[in-house]
């Protein structure tokens, strides 16, 4: 049906790829009347265009086919390179919003040049996305050539720059960074005290390169930012020494398509004897239940060199798609504690989280949001679903003319890996160059080893240092170079051939598993095959690889069983190659409805997050904020008077006397509100009543305390009411959504449940805030030295060189429960508002 669609309206890529193509010639038609210009008239054009767009007469898409022109000659004079007219149709992907799909080697970062200059005249930042800090500086240094020369400004935005240092990357015209430093500045500036320390500008254009690892495979994991947690951690050792006594089967059930672990009841009944308990499953052992769960998981599940890797006393993960090691990033929910246990290290704090946001939700933030990567296509439906995001095609410079073979499937790992080596061997006697892909840090040594006995020279990739790395692939397409590296190493390098090695078939690739995803296993043979380069690749493949056993191994097992073939006797199949294909689609379907439910539970988070943000920027930037005071304390007011003089009862029967004595206690001086005064009022006229009471005695206060130190009082006041309920609130959603499946053994949507409760606890948390903040503001005790506070450890935020000079605080002194209550009652703080 969708061929007959094709047929007779003919495939939207190719549509919109004529479509740019018309505007491809217009930039053509330019490039005479440019290159006669000098290099200051050519600088000159920047500044000509934002007069023209500051005019508002033209938009930029008006002056695109000038500005990508300009951009084409500057980068002829400053790189010596000249933008393929393929390359013109990619940036108009990427200024139009969208995601180009465009092979390894047609220049990807150079295409970015295009849209990020058009964008970046706007003056309003573009950024610039990339996978790590080695890729940050380098495409900033290079790319940068082009940008300067024009006149624009770049700045790169790393993990250890000081505040000032940030603040001024981000100022630039055009900023270069990685999504974690991005993503963590945003949550960052969200937690500052004062304006001034804010870094980031209001977010308008990103381009991300590699768009597929960092908008898919990054996108199960949320940013986090935490303190310690101070909790006891021999429970974690004690869990682990008795699942090391526990027998599998008998004990205990593992799944591994889902990857979980459950005791059985000899199991059960084992840990109540070795913990001294009578049922593990009542509520008062919740907590040793899952120390227990979490000690199993880290046992029986998570595998050291896999999931993970032991360094200088420290578990560090091993991404599962990238093979990169993620350092710093720590296993949530106790496990990454359990691992340590189980590993014999020392057990660090569980944390706790500060602030927090996924990738998805960071990036739709954007107005304007583009990408690039040489596989999308297959996550097409994410990109659009998720992201808004169409896919276009790119054509290529030149044909692609690389060979990719049917995969060869072996009974064994061992029978696979044998016959890898002897393909390596043979193919590097004749000076072949080879590029071996594995999944796992654990296969790239176990391969090494089998070539070292074979006494081939080489070199591993590990994932672990970003710029040596680089350099090492740039080195893959040498005479007789073997490399061997997990799936992303080196990632946005080029494979550039050697001499006399396309005679010889050019690079080979090989992949030693195949990944659950199809685009990381087109990444791989992207490797070969660039810019009409020659290249094969070939996938080996054993019925003990995970994905095999998974889907189907059994049946092909059995065959080879039936005809009696050897371990090292392969099956070479086409038919072999769509089962794999079709169960990768399945995984990929599976892992996007994950990601999917992911994001579903974030949203409620982030609209709740976008609430208590933007308030806390109206806070910090405003100079009075007595109008939101003032908003919160009348919310608390008609709150208290609607509880206890509600329509639906007879005024006699109102509770007049609670209302004075709340009223008094919260905002007025003792006894300065009575019954009589509020008595024969309806419900709205006693609101109102108090309400102009309460403003009176807030001009009172303001003339006690100091206009001035009234302003900055207020300020303190909301942000450590705001910050410390937001942060309970996100440890109490979190607890929440842990246990929110098991609603769905009571038939009910756990989603549903989720955004129900969520909605409550957060209007409960702003009800909170309301109240703290309309007592405070009322009657605290104002000192002379009042300084706003972080409220929790953990908080990144550097204070050292902050514009705007110091700051009057507000002291955070704990009281006793027999001081004087610092509302002003004259009653001790026990008996006031330490009830």
């Amino acid at each position: 049906m969708l061929g007959l669609v094709k047929k007779i309206f003919g495939d939207s890529n190719d549509r919109e790829i004529k479509r740019m193509w018309k505007t491809v010639d217009r930039i053509n038609a330019l490039e005479p009347s440019l290159t006669v210009l000098s290099d200051e008239d050519l600088k000159g054009k920047t500044e000509e265009f934002k007069l023209r767009l500051a005019k508002g007469d033209e938009d930029i898409d008006d002056i695109l086919p000038e500005a990508f022109a300009v951009v084409r000659e500057a980068s002829k004079r400053t790189l010596g390179k000249r933008h393929y007219d393929v390359q013109l149709v990619g940036g108009m992907v990427l200024h139009e919003g969208r995601i180009a799909e465009m092979r390894t080697g047609e220049g990807k970062t150079l295409v970015g040049t295009l849209p990020v200059y058009l964008n970046a005249l706007l003056g309003q930042g573009v950024h610039v996305v990339t996978v790590n800090d080695y890729l940050a500086q380098r495409d900033s240094a290079e790319m940068g050539q082009i940008y300067h020369f024009l006149g624009l400004t770049v700045g790169v935005n790393l993990h250890d720059l000081t505040h000032d240092e940030k603040q001024a990357a981000y100022a630039c015209d055009i900023t270069y960074g990685t999504n974690n430093e991005y993503g963590f500045d945003f949550l960052r500036d969200n937690m500052v005290l004062y304006k001034e320390q804010m870094v980031q500008r209001p977010l308008y254009f990103a381009v991300i390169d590699e768009v597929d690892s960092i908008l898919v495979d990054e996108a199960r994991t949320p940013l986090i930012i935490s303190g310690q947690a101070a909790k006891s951690t021999d429970m974690y050792y004690a869990a682990d020494r008795f699942i090391q006594r526990l027998t599998a089967e008998d004990d205990y059930t593992v799944d591994i398509k889902v990857r979980s672990v459950a005791l059985t009841e000899a199991g059960v009944a084992k840990a109540e004897r070795a913990f001294g308990i009578e049922n593990l499953f009542d509520h008062s052992n919740v907590t040793l239940n899952h120390h227990i769960t979490q000690a199993l998981k880290a046992r029986v599940i998570m595998r050291n060199e896999v999931d993970y890797v032991v360094q200088e006393g420290e578990v560090v993960i091993v991404d599962e798609f990238t093979g990169r090691m993620m350092t710093g990033r720590r296993y949530s929910d106790g496990l990454h504690q359990a691992i340590e246990a189980k590993e014999q290290l020392e057990v660090q704090n569980e944390s706790m989280t500060l602030a927090t946001i996924t990738f998805q939700n960071y990036f739709r933030m954007y107005r304007k949001l583009s990408g690039m990567t040489g596989t999308a296509k297959t996550e097409e439906e994410e990109f659009k679903k998720i992201y808004g995001l169409e896919v276009i095609v790119v054509p290529t410079n030149r044909p692609m003319i690389r060979q990719d073979m049917p995969d060869v499937v072996y009974k064994s790992e061992r029978g696979k890996f044998n016959a890898v080596v002897e393909q390596i061997v043979e193919r590097h006697k004749k000076g072949q160059p080879i590029l071996v892909g594995t999944i796992s840090i654990e296969n790239s040594e176990l391969l090494s080893s089998m070539l070292k006995k074979k006494g081939v020279a080489h070199k591993v990739l590990n994932a672990k240092y970003h710029a040596e790395e680089a350099e090492i692939i740039t080195r893959a397409g040498q005479a007789s170079a073997v490399t061997i590296a997990t799936n992303m190493a080196g990632r946005g390098t080029d494979i550039v051939l050697g001499e006399e090695v396309s005679d010889i078939g050019g690079l080979h690739i090989i992949g030693t598993e195949r990944h659950e995803s199809r685009r990381i296993d087109n990444q791989l043979r992207g490797r070969a095959g660039r810019q009409g380069d020659p290249g094969s690749s070939q996938f080996y493949l054993s019925l003990e690889d995970e994905l095999m056993k998974r889907f189907g191994a059994d049946n092909i097992m059995a065959m080879m069983e039936r005809l009696g073939m050897e371990e090292d006797q392969p099956i070479e199949s086409k038919l072999i190659s769509k089962a794999v294909e079709s169960a990768q689609k399945r995984v990929e379907g599976n892992n996007f409805d994950v990601r999917k439910i992911v994001l579903q539970y974030d949203d409620v988070m982030n609209q709740q997050r976008g609430i208590i943000y933007k308030q806390r920027k109206e806070v910090l930037e405003s100079a009075n904020i007595r109008e939101i005071a003032e908003g919160m304390i009348n919310t608390v007011i008609d709150k208290i008077v609607k509880a206890h003089c509600p329509k639906e009862e007879i005024p006699e029967e109102w509770e007049l006397k609670e209302v004075a004595d709340f009223v008094n206690n919260t905002f007025l001086k003792e006894d300065q509100l009575t019954e009589k005064e509020i008595w024969g009022k309806e419900q709205e006229e006693i609101s109102a009543y108090i309400k102009d009471l309460v403003s009176k005695r807030y001009d009172e206060r303001e003339v006690e305390i100091g206009q001035e130190f009234m302003r900055e009082f207020e300020k303190v006041v909301v942000l450590r009411a705001v910050d410390s309920k937001w942060m309970d609130h996100i440890d109490a959603m979190d607890q929440l959504r842990q246990g929110i499946h098991l609603r769905a053994y009571g038939g009910t949507d756990p989603l549903r449940e989720y955004q129900f409760e969520g909605f409550e606890m957060f209007n409960e948390m702003i009800g909170n805030i309301q109240e703290e903040v309309a007592t405070y503001i009322m009657k605290a005790h104002v000192e002379s030295n009042l300084e706003r506070q972080a409220v929790a450890e953990g908080q990144a935020v550097d204070t050292k060189n902050e514009a705007g000079g110091k700051k009057p605080l507000v002291r955070e002194d704990r009281i006793g429960r027999n001081d004087p209550c610092p509302c002003g009652s004259g009653k001790k703080f026990k008996s006031c508002h330490g009830k």
